[in-house]
């Protein structure tokens, strides 16, 4: 299984591994990546699972795409 997730170049913790660190950093920067994510991604009920997580990889690979300050990257984890 392939898992995306949004994060910064600063952020020193694995958002896979320890969320409550990683947002906590996230939030004290003032970045609320998971607010823009859901900002810019398109979600409804009606998306099935794999839907969902295509919308949410094709969401995050638009904000690093359009990412000006460089601050925003990509992290993935196959398992």
């Amino acid at each position: 299984m392939r898992q995306v997730m949004l994060t910064t170049v600063d952020n020193p913790h694995d958002p896979f591994t320890n969320y409550a660190a990683w947002n906590a950093f996230d939030v004290a920067a003032g970045y609320h990546s998971p607010g823009l994510l859901a900002r810019i991604a398109n979600l409804s009920p009606d998306l099935s699972p794999t839907d969902e997580a295509e919308e949410i990889e094709n969401a995050i690979d638009e904000i690093v795409k359009h990412n000006v300050n460089g601050m925003f990257r990509k992290v993935v984890k196959e398992s």
